[in-house]
């Protein structure tokens, strides 16, 4: 596994859309300010042509002009690491445009984005055995004050921070569309929710006193995405597991528009491809459907129909995802993870 340079003190950060750009608001006036407070920790900035663009469907601009825009400014010598401006819809459109044999014979550079970016932050690891972050979008670095998340993502940039440990409150679905109604862009997260981590080995729940420990290399990201990408000529999931599979695989999985059933189909998706054949264990982020029962299954069944088969440990709830804060996790990492209760923490070796 292949790791960046880590952010330098007075380094420049690069920005790029190749999903959503922040051409509407709220996003535009977090982007900006996200800028200004970057300036102020003494960073230069590198903004690429599509960063405020809004000509395309479901990203800022053309697959093919968000490509060349990607291709450029990961390659280009004049940033250091690259933030995506945003997630989005169709950033998997671009992928054909893109050149992951130049990729992986390129220096590596740190990728940080969540969602929709699981295109390149999955396929960086599993195409071009090259680490990438899966954190933060730009936007939200103009909030103010920074959450613990936002700083733990600068951390790990800079190379200051090689651990994580998960956040005791959430932010729910309704307490930011409070914030929404509020008009105000650049407020904190609402933390109307304490944090509560559900655990299991197998299908046996542990007990929350009882400490669980794991380790392998980590790896996995938006579902919605990852299930889009299985089977097409990107995937190389399995090659990637069976060349890692003396260490292991520890899964990082969460969702977006998915509802219960459509993450049941895709983690037997998953589960049928051959991904799981050598998973260590299992970190489940709340999905943006938190709560939601239909037909009598719930999000943890969800997922226990087949990581619950694994005989290995499924932590649940995490702070991984659509569901403020989130962890921001090294994508193909070795991960050495940690739970005893609420408490969460994980340790990515560069290595």
């Amino acid at each position: 596994m292949r790791y960046p340079k880590n952010l330098p003190m007075g380094g420049t950060i690069g920005f790029v859309a190749p999903s959503f750009g922040c051409a509407i608001e709220p996003y535009r006036t977090c982007f900006e300010n996200a800028q200004k407070k970057f300036k102020k920790l003494g960073y230069q900035l590198d903004l690429g042509p599509n960063c405020y663009a809004m000509e395309g469907v479901g990203i800022s601009n053309t697959p093919e002009k968000c490509a060349a825009e990607l291709m450029e400014y990961y390659q280009r010598k004049e940033n250091d690491i690259l933030i995506s401006c945003g997630g989005g819809e169709l950033m998997c459109e671009i992928l054909g445009h893109m050149d992951f044999e130049a990729l992986r014979k390129a220096a590596p550079k740190w990728y940080m984005g969540y969602s929709d970016n699981t295109n390149l932050t999955y396929l960086l690891a599993t195409l071009c055995d090259t680490a990438s972050i899966y954190g933060p979008c730009a936007a939200s670095f103009g909030m103010q004050p920074w959450h613990q998340s936002l700083e733990d993502a600068i951390e790990l940039l800079t190379g200051e921070k090689s651990k994580v440990r998960g956040y005791d409150r959430w932010e729910s679905n309704e307490a930011k569309d409070q914030l929404k109604a509020e008009g105000n862009p650049l407020a904190p997260y609402r933390l109307s929710e304490k944090k509560v981590l559900k655990s299991w080995i197998g299908r046996q729940r542990v007990s929350p006193e009882a400490g669980i420990s794991f380790e392998g290399r980590l790896l996995g990201g938006c579902m919605d995405c990852l299930v889009n990408l299985l089977g097409t000529r990107f995937d190389r999931t399995v090659e990637f597991a069976k060349r890692y599979k003396e260490e292991g695989i520890v899964w990082f999985l969460e969702a977006c528009d998915l509802n219960v059933f459509s993450i049941r189909r895709a983690m037997w998706q998953m589960e049928e491809a051959g991904w799981f054949r050598y998973v260590k264990g299992f970190l489940i982020g709340r999905p943006l459907c938190f709560g939601q029962e239909m037909m009598d299954l719930d999000a943890y069944e969800a997922v226990l129909k087949v990581a619950g088969e694994k005989n290995v440990p499924v932590i649940m709830d995490a702070d991984i995802g659509h569901l403020s804060p989130m962890m921001p996790l090294i994508v193909g990492s070795r991960a050495k993870v940690k739970v005893k209760g609420n408490d969460l923490e994980v340790e990515m070796e560069r290595k």
